[in-house]
């Protein structure tokens, strides 16, 4: 198995992310569409993990009024475990630290409780008390780089 992560720069790739986020938020943890498809999707940089030609995991980070946002980790069922949401973690703070002009925004998400600890291995600290969004419970987290 060889997987990678790409930057999507084509439609027909963020049609895979897309596919993936139907299959992730909508179908098994039954998010209505409209409340994960949004006005910022042509604002946000979407990452794709490939396995081949296929779509397994996908991302986005985005600028907002308090910082910089990673959102919309999604991996398909049969690809957790395998280190994928790692990969996407890794190669969306990896895009956003290496602009000098998001040098010192802050960079935050809403962690689902049960992807804690994935975020916390890479730096990100849980902030503040639990809540729900579509139902599922999250923790607002801000990214500590580890060493800091």
């Amino acid at each position: 198995m060889t997987l990678a992560v790409k930057k999507i720069t084509e439609e027909s790739s963020l049609e895979k992310a897309f596919y993936i986020r139907e299959q992730v938020f909508v179908k098994e943890q039954n998010v209505a569409p409209e409340e994960e498809y949004d006005s910022y999707e042509n604002l946000s940089t979407h990452f794709l993990v490939v396995e081949g030609d296929m779509g397994v995991g996908t991302a986005r980070w985005r600028f907002t009024k308090t910082g910089i946002k990673l959102e919309r980790f999604a991996v398909l069922k049969a690809y957790r475990g395998l280190g994928v949401g790692g990969m996407l973690v890794r190669a969306v703070l990896e895009d956003v630290l290496k602009n000098p002009s998001n040098k010192n925004k802050t960079i935050y998400l809403h962690a689902q409780v049960t992807a804690l600890g994935l975020y916390e291995k890479h730096g990100f600290e849980k902030v503040g008390e639990r809540f729900m969004e579509c139902d599922i419970a999250h923790y607002l987290m801000y990214y500590k780089p580890i060493g800091e």
